[in-house]
């Protein structure tokens, strides 16, 4: 358990340099600053900082959207209330008992104008793509990732985490980027978010994304309280964000064939 304990600070001090130990710090704090989103029928906690990523897709009444990663289904409960019951919105996910959870939270959250025009689904999110082309205005990818703030606080998850968990998960990370770009409208908008301060799996994904397929999208223009801008995206830390996060979050438009 030692050796992992080393292997973890040494891979994140090595990132993040003078600043790990005050970041390792604010992880290990329990004073996170969660919240509800406003109006709902039962509220539903979670991070201020998920909020304001799920507020933070362009979406409006009407439009058809996917959650490609949605349980627990605190994010889907946002765009929900966006749509205002004009739409639809798929909210994914591949564990039954997840999705499971998510659909009791939608059920308790929500009124029932809003809740009819939820779909929840669980499909492979990596190959999406294939199946839906070009049908979604708006796409929301909160990836899986590492989770540094839940694996530092778990005696089990911390004692087998290693450097290869990481890479495994920028695998799969980049093939639901991929597959999500393919599924999205000409001229629709991408959120690719995830809860980790991994750099590999943040804006390195999208800096991949970007080289490998040039003039497929552009990035938008994003806004989060607290965030820090990075060469792709933004990242709200919790050691400079009064607890908030880790979030990161980058923007992305699919550029327009006959705009090229």
């Amino acid at each position: 358990m030692a050796k992992n304990k080393v292997s973890f600070d040494d891979f994140y001090s090595g990132m993040y340099q003078e600043r790990w130990p005050a970041l390792k710090a604010a992880l290990l704090s329990e004073d996170e600053d969660k919240a509800s989103p406003e109006g709902l029928e039962a509220p539903y906690y979670m991070d201020m900082a998920s909020i304001e990523i799920a507020s933070a897709l362009p979406v409006k009444p009407g439009d058809t959207v996917l959650d490609m990663c949605a349980a627990p289904g605190g994010k889907s409960i946002v765009l929900l209330k966006r749509l205002e019951g004009k739409g639809k919105l798929v909210s994914n996910d591949r564990s039954p008992d997840r999705r499971e959870r998510m659909r009791r939270a939608i059920n308790e959250c929500l009124p029932d104008s809003y809740k009819s025009i939820s779909v929840i689904t669980g499909h492979d999110a990596s190959r999406w793509g294939l199946y839906e082309k070009n049908v979604y205005d708006a796409i929301l990818l909160d990836a899986p990732c590492s989770s540094e703030r839940h694996v530092i606080k778990s005696s089990e998850h911390y004692s087998i985490w290693s450097p290869s968990r990481p890479k495994r998960l920028q695998a799969l990370q980049y093939s639901m980027l991929t597959s999500a770009m393919l599924a999205l409208k000409e001229g629709g908008y991408l959120l690719y978010s995830t809860c980790s301060i991994n750099k590999g799996e943040d804006e390195e994904i999208i800096k991949r994304f970007m080289h490998k397929h040039p003039g497929e999208a552009e990035e938008a223009e994003l806004s989060l309280e607290y965030g820090e801008r990075l060469d792709y995206g933004i990242i709200v830390l919790p050691d400079k964000a009064c607890g908030r996060g880790p979030m990161y979050g980058a923007l992305l438009r699919k550029i327009c064939k006959d705009a090229q």
